[in-house]
């Protein structure tokens, strides 16, 4: 009998989070589409369209990837903990899934949809297979048009333009590069099992980057060892490859030289985003002093996007969606540096990471119902 039943798709970039971490606890799970019979109830109970959903034996539905991580965690059912216990992983790994989840947006939403030539054909068959399977001609045409429309709107909100594309690549294939040299030498972020930051990357290099034929080709022709890993991170095995000899993470907390140069990138890359967007939320606050605390401020319960922010990227100015789940992500990231303490303080001063330390929104982004609602105040 199936204890659990992940709602999701193929191609999408959460659901992809949530499978690579059931598939490593072997936990017992269907996965299921949003064309099921169930879900058009299953988004009335969570107040929007959203995947990944979790459904439990009892009938708890949890949306999230973090959030249904934490619930296999939380029943004690995780064969090998996402979190690390030395400190310092602990951080890094919470660092990574922050930026996988929300750093390597452009890049995925670029290769998706700025390639139809050689994805269009996949997607639109992928998309429909998911959302009304059957369907042909006009009727496929049609369903595949209101999604992908979507999408490639979505795709400008987080920086894709004429403009940015060249630099959106020459950024990613430096990723890349840097994450293959490190996986040359480990199976995984941290050694030999996968870790919560493992599960962050997972979302945007498996489904859009490994999956899409274009950014597929450019992986598997060029940075192996990346490739290999998607496939690593969608087996129950642990799939070591003679680069570990055990599951075990890389001794006594350690930082090799590739995973401190993945560090620099990310204060290079997504650092400035970040702090652009506490700013525009920390102003965005302000201008809302009667914010009602467990609410998200907006007519819609369910809405994301408080607005949008502009900051210098990479030599050009950009402008992206401020959405507080991120933020969300970033107190997790903080509570772990905090606890990490002056070895991992160090290491982030020397790359230029400190600052993620410390910013911070006036209030706390919380998750209640389902959704991101707004804490109370810090200053109160």
């Amino acid at each position: 009998m199936t204890d659990y039943r992940l709602y999701g798709m193929p191609g999408s970039l959460y659901t992809a989070k949530a499978r690579s971490y059931l598939i490593k606890q072997r936990i017992d799970f269907e996965e299921d589409i949003p064309a099921a019979a169930a879900w058009p109830d299953i988004t009335k109970a969570i107040g929007r369209w959203i995947i990944p959903v979790l459904e439990t034996p009892t009938g708890e539905i949890i949306q999230d990837g973090a959030a249904i991580i934490d619930h296999v965690e939380a029943a004690g059912l995780a064969r090998r903990s996402a979190y690390p216990e030395t400190p310092v992983h602990r951080a890094i790994s919470l660092l990574f899934e922050l930026f996988g989840g929300e750093g390597l947006l452009r890049p995925a939403m670029h290769y998706r949809w700025d390639f139809d030539a050689e994805n269009r054909d996949f997607l639109k068959t992928d998309f429909v297979a998911a959302l009304m399977p059957g369907a042909t001609g006009d009727v496929a045409e049609a369903v595949f048009g209101a999604a992908s429309g979507r999408m490639r709107k979505a795709k400008q909100g987080f920086g894709v333009s004429d403009e940015t594309i060249p630099v959106i690549e020459t950024s990613y294939e430096a990723f890349l590069a840097l994450f293959d040299a490190h996986l040359s030498g480990h199976s995984y972020l941290l050694g030999g099992r996968p870790t919560i930051g493992d599960y962050g990357l997972i979302g945007p290099l498996y489904a859009h980057l490994a999956r899409d034929p274009y950014p597929a080709q450019i992986m598997k022709t060029r940075f192996f060892h990346v490739w290999r890993w998607t496939e690593r991170m969608n087996a129950q095995q642990a799939l070591l490859d003679g680069l570990c000899p055990t599951e075990a993470l890389i001794a006594d907390d350690g930082v090799p030289e590739t995973l401190i140069a993945l560090l620099r990138f990310i204060a290079e890359d997504y650092l400035p985003e970040l702090a652009a967007h506490v700013d525009f939320a920390n102003d965005w606050i302000d201008r809302h002093p009667d914010l009602q605390t467990g609410t998200n401020g907006l007519p819609d319960p369910g809405t994301r996007m408080i607005g949008r922010a502009s900051f210098d990227w990479r030599g050009m100015r950009i402008e992206t969606m401020v959405m507080p789940y991120r933020f969300y992500l970033l107190e997790r990231v903080q509570t772990a540096i905090a606890a990490a303490g002056e070895p991992l303080t160090d290491i982030l001063a020397n790359i230029g990471l400190e600052a993620v330390a410390t910013l911070q929104t006036h209030r706390p982004v919380e998750r209640l119902g389902n959704l991101e609602v707004w804490g109370a105040d810090r200053r109160s």
